[in-house]
């Protein structure tokens, strides 16, 4: 597909991930996630493995010029999974997946980045959107996904972290994650403590989901 970087088409290609891209998967947490991100969050070789093994239909990435510029990972997990409150660490078996459902109703995101110099190109838009093709596809419920909200430390003392959520979604403060995922068609189904170690976040999560709309449909129906 293309799509315009500085006002100019750029040919890019989403496609899944393999082991030949490890060293460019890593590279590309490294440049997207600069301290203070935790760089022992990043990606591993041993946990892109268990990715590329366990569920390659959730493992995505953007290539530009024969260089990756995003990536998109998920898993697939059931409902007895999300019971209560839950951590990126748990959910995502500290990013090694281990614990992927092949029969998970709900196609859980575990991280979407896009290097800096590739951000205004809508990259993370299409990276979403083609997750979003793999719901239908695989015939999940919804796409699930707890994102950071970077700009809740310049707010944590006057509002609680649901309050900012709701504030950012009526239009009051703006979130470059939040926001972001509103833009792509995610919406808020509540927000998650102690969910990343992210000082910026106040170590919250904005829990948001799609709903898969043609499940959503034949359910009507019956």
């Amino acid at each position: 597909m293309y799509v315009f970087l500085e006002q100019k088409p750029l040919q890019i290609v989403i496609r899944n991930y393999t082991e030949q891209d490890f060293e460019q998967m890593i590279a590309i947490q490294q440049e997207s996630f600069p301290p203070p991100y935790p760089s022992d969050l990043w990606w591993k070789h041993e946990q892109l493995k268990q990715h590329v093994s366990l569920f390659p239909q959730g493992a995505l990435c953007a290539v530009a010029d024969g260089k990756l510029v995003g990536s998109m990972t998920a898993l697939r997990v059931g409902s007895d999974q999300l019971q209560g409150s839950h951590t990126w660490e748990a959910i995502a078996d500290q990013g090694y997946i281990r614990n992927h459902d092949p029969s998970g109703d709900t196609l859980y995101v575990v991280d979407l980045c896009v290097v800096p110099a590739f951000r205004k190109a809508g990259i993370g838009k299409w990276l979403m959107q083609s997750m979003y093709e793999v719901v239908v596809h695989l015939q999940c419920d919804r796409l699930l996904g707890c994102g950071r909200m970077p700009g809740y430390h310049r707010h944590a003392h006057e509002a609680s972290a649901q309050e900012y959520l709701d504030n950012v979604v009526s239009g009051i403060w703006e979130d470059p994650v939040v926001s972001f995922l509103l833009r792509c068609g995610r919406t808020p189904v509540g927000v998650a403590e102690n969910y990343l170690d992210d000082e910026e976040s106040g170590h919250y999560g904005a829990l948001m989901q799609w709903v898969n709309p043609f499940i959503t449909i034949d359910r009507e129906e019956e």
